[in-house]
């Protein structure tokens, strides 16, 4: 054996060994090619050929910068949430109230809730009066029920009214029944009403503000945020759920905003100490027509209003509950 050699540990040798022969033995490395590498000629397709033949196998769209908006309008669809906030199986039942008025939200599709509204009155011992499962309108000697899709994907919304009025009796013994029902008894009819399409949300830009606008009432939306708010905005010194106001459709939050974040990432990077703190923000819901409410966010205190990105960023948070 070489006597430069004889000292080296086995392992040493062998590692040497292996990396002699790694560039053009067994072991190859590839890192060596790739930094060798050299830009060649573009593949050119003879003019001959016939153009139906071929396609991008990986097409690509041309897109130059944001698209921009039309009259400051931009469509997207509702974003997902940021956080996945409490876990839900489906089958799920809550109630929803606002004022005097209350419904359930069941997480079904309306077409698997109509089958179980039906025996749900057959087992009363209701008398039917009239029945429109496209409508998911069901009414009854003594309540009239119905069925809307929810405002989260999969979800449905079951009122039980009588003149009216929302009966809080009826409500519960829905609740009680539903919530016993095992998963598979929850089977889909083809006769049932179907989901309507989601629409989409619209968020606008005027001047420095932003604002989105989302295809619910005002009512709905805001007795399902005042629901979701509780469970997502419970995360202290980043978001909190401080006040809620039915009565003027709004929510007191504590909220970090996105460059109080930035701010104290910053910070922190160069102090080892995060300063960043939360700002006092009021969202607001103001009805548009019986369909359709805006959602904006406005700075309270002496910090004032928010940058058109804090704004933006934190409504599209809001807005992704509803997901």
């Amino acid at each position: 054996m070489n006597s430069a050699l004889k000292g080296m540990p086995l392992v040493a040798v062998i590692a040497l060994a292996m990396a002699g022969c790694a560039r053009d033995g067994f072991y190859d490395d590839r890192n060596l090619d790739y930094a060798e590498a050299r830009k060649g000629a573009p593949l050119v397709l003879p003019d001959a050929r016939n153009p139906n033949r071929y396609r991008d196998a990986m097409p690509v769209p041309e897109v130059s910068g944001t698209r921009p908006a039309e009259d400051g309008v931009v469509e997207a669809p509702l974003p997902q949430a940021l956080s996945p906030g409490r876990a839900r199986e489906r089958g799920y039942v809550e109630l929803r109230e606002i004022g005097s008025d209350a419904w359930l939200v069941v997480g079904l599709a309306p077409a698997s809730v109509w089958p179980e509204l039906e025996r749900f009155v057959s087992r009363r011992g209701l008398d039917v009066t009239a029945r429109d499962p496209g409508r998911g309108i069901l009414e009854t000697d003594q309540a009239r029920f119905s069925i809307r899709q929810g405002l989260r994907s999969g979800d449905s919304e079951i009122h039980c009214e009588r003149g009216g009025v929302a009966e809080a009796a009826c409500l519960t013994a829905l609740e009680r029944y539903f919530q016993s029902l095992s998963a598979s008894s929850s089977a889909a009819s083809l006769t049932a009403q179907r989901p309507e399409e989601q629409d989409r949300a619209r968020f606008e830009q005027r001047g420095d503000d932003w604002r989105v606008i989302l295809p619910f009432g005002v009512d709905r939306l805001w007795a399902e945020l005042s629901h979701q708010l509780e469970i997502d905005f419970a995360v202290e010194g980043r978001r909190e759920l401080i006040d809620s106001d039915p009565a003027a459709h709004a929510f007191l939050v504590n909220y970090l905003t996105l460059s109080e974040r930035e701010r104290g990432l910053l910070s922190s990077l160069a102090s080892l100490d995060l300063v960043a703190s939360p700002r006092l923000v009021r969202l607001e819901l103001e009805a548009l027509g019986s369909e359709e409410t805006v959602l904006m966010a406005v700075g309270v205190g002496e910090a004032g209003q928010l940058s058109g990105e804090d704004q933006r960023e934190l409504i599209e948070r809001v807005a992704g509950l509803l997901r």
